[in-house]
Parts: C-alpha cells; sequence; structure tokens
C-alpha cells in the first residue's frame, strides 16, 4: 500500500507520496487538497496522512476504505 502525506508547504498545500520528490497536488487550502485527493484515490489503494500546520499528524486515512484494516482505530 502506498503512503501519502498532505502537509503545508508555505502559502500551499500539498499532497505528496512518501518518497516522491515532487507534489501530486497543490491546493490553496487543506480542505482543497482533501477533496482533490478524495478524487485522485477514486481508483487506488493507499495511506493518507494529513498533518496540521505545525507538522503533527492530525488524521490517516485508508483509501478505498474498504481496505482499511478491521483492527485499526482510524
Amino acid at each position: 500500500m502506498d503512503n501519502y502525506h498532505i502537509t503545508k508547504d508555505d502559502d500551499h498545500w500539498k499532497l505528496k507520496k512518501q518518497g516522491g520528490s515532487r507534489a501530486t497536488l497543490i491546493g490553496g487550502t487543506k480542505q482543497q487538497v482533501i477533496d482533490k485527493t478524495r478524487e485522485f484515490m477514486e481508483d487506488k489503494t493507499a495511506s493518507v496522512k494529513i498533518h496540521k500546520t505545525d507538522g503533527k499528524i492530525q488524521e490517516e486515512r485508508t483509501y478505498q476504505r474498504s481496505d482499511d484494516p478491521s483492527e485499526s482505530k482510524g
């Protein structure tokens, strides 16, 4: 399963694949990137960690939802 991170980068937010060198998606707000991520993940299986502005993880989402491990609290 691929891992992605949504983080703040200067004045914008980005979705970036872990280990990747370039952002997959960029938006002006965190919510814009979350919405675009939902569309981007329609045909993918991945884990997305959404970070706060301070870099700490706020939330983790699994796409597709049916692939979320049942023993996970997230």
